[in-house]
Formats: structure tokens, sequence, C-alpha cells
């Protein structure tokens, strides 16, 4: 169902001079003690973002997975990018997330950077994120403007392929326009990104689905190792990124 999003999102970091980075032993592949599941995942580092991370689950006609979170360097202080598409083919019904994920809430801060997404979601309407995602505080590292859908094969076919290309497209731009910033210093952006590591693992709806497919043992090390390494450092100070 999403070899092709794979295949998009990976042509455009290598394009934009993308190194793979070496992935916890064990971590890279693994397949279900029944054989019918497999998860394999992909570590990028490219100029200005300092971890790319990619995973792909496969497991045949009920489930497909492709979720993706791109941490940019600390002298950046611009959004994560996170992307998480789930289709249940049993049920004919996908699951999309497409954002840039902010590291504070203020105006300034959503003024500076997110202007492309906010137009991608007047461009998608039917992505417009209007239904509450129930993991997670949409006022903490998600934007008012991600784009979001419970749909069915009509939406995975139609509209998230187009989305999903003018999103990847989206980011690149804000990748790569001159750096203005908020004034974030590198000490700051850098306990942010941790921050959201933090506050992802612990709200992750993904590990159980992880751990039904591979076993708990193996889905708790790729939470902390590979999704979110932030997660394991000494707990921060608790910092309210509402406005």
């Amino acid at each position: 169902m999403f070899d092709d999003f794979l295949n998009e999102l990976h042509a455009g970091i290598q394009a934009s001079g993308g190194q793979p980075l070496e992935i916890p032993e064990g971590l890279g592949e693994c397949h279900s003690a029944k054989g019918t599941s497999v998860i394999k995942s992909w570590l990028w580092q490219l100029p200005g973002i300092r971890r790319w991370r990619v995973t792909r689950l496969d497991a045949g006609e009920s489930l497909q997975v492709l979720n993706s979170v791109a941490y940019p360097d600390y002298d950046r202080d611009q959004p994560l990018m996170g992307i998480d598409l789930l289709w249940f083919g049993a049920r004919q019904k996908l699951v999309a997330v497409l954002d840039f994920q902010p590291l504070l809430q203020t105006p300034q801060y959503l003024e500076q950077h997110l202007e492309g997404l906010r137009q991608l979601q007047e461009q998608f309407p039917e992505l417009s994120g209007e239904e509450a995602m129930r993991s997670y505080d949409p006022h903490q590292y998600f934007s008012p403007w991600l784009l979001f859908c419970r749909g069915d094969k009509q939406q995975a076919e139609g509209s998230l392929p187009t989305a999903f290309t003018a999103f990847l497209k989206a980011y690149w731009a804000l990748h790569n326009a001159p750096q203005k910033g908020v004034g974030l210093e590198p000490t700051e952006v850098a306990r942010l990104q941790t921050i959201y590591d933090q506050y992802s693992a612990e709200r992750d709806p993904a590990h159980g689905l992880f751990t039904s497919h591979f076993g708990k043992a193996w889905s708790d090390r790729f939470l902390q190792e590979f999704l979110f390494p932030g997660s394991l450092l000494e707990p921060l100070p608790t910092h309210d990124v509402s406005p």
C-alpha cells in the first residue's frame, strides 16, 4: 500500500545528500514469530537534519504502516516533520497524519515556520484534521494545520498520494529556505526535541501494535532506542509548550 510513498520519501532524502546512519543491532528489521509480518527501518543524516528515521511495517492485508520523523539540526529551530500512515486492509480503513510538529506554539513561531502547511490544509480540506487525535494533546507538538484523516480506500488512493507529494514538497521548501528562525538557542532546541521524544514515548499508540506483532521485549527496545532515543535521557524540567 505505501511502497510508492516510501520510495518517494527516500528519493528526496538521498537527493538532498542523505547518508545512512547505523541502527542499533537487531532493530533494523524484524519478522514476527508467525512469519506474517515484517518491519524494516532506515536512519538518515543530511545537511540541516541530524536524524531522519523511516519505518515500514508490512503485515499483508491486515495492516500496512509507514512512519517517519525528521529532527532538524540543533542550530535550526524548525519544526520536526512527522508522517504516520496506517492502512487496515480487512476493514478498508485509513488513518493518516502529516504534520510539521512545532517546537513552540507561539504565534511568532507558527507564522515563521508553518505558513506552507497552513496553505496545504486549505488545499486539502478532506485532510483538515477536524477530528481530534485520541492519544495526544493537539496543543503539544502538533500544529493547528496538521493534515489528518480517518478514511477509506477512496482517500487512500485518491487525495492522499497527491497530498503526500505536496506535503514533502512543502517541507523541503521550509528546510531549504533562508534560516531566520525565532531566536531559539541550540541548547533550547535540543531540550525541546528531547522533551518531544519523552512526551511521545509515553503516548505512542503504535507501541501496543508493534508488541502484538513482534513481542514486548523487541518493541520496548524499538520504542526507546530507535523511535524516541531522547526518552532514555535524564528527565527534563516540565516545559509548557502551549501559548
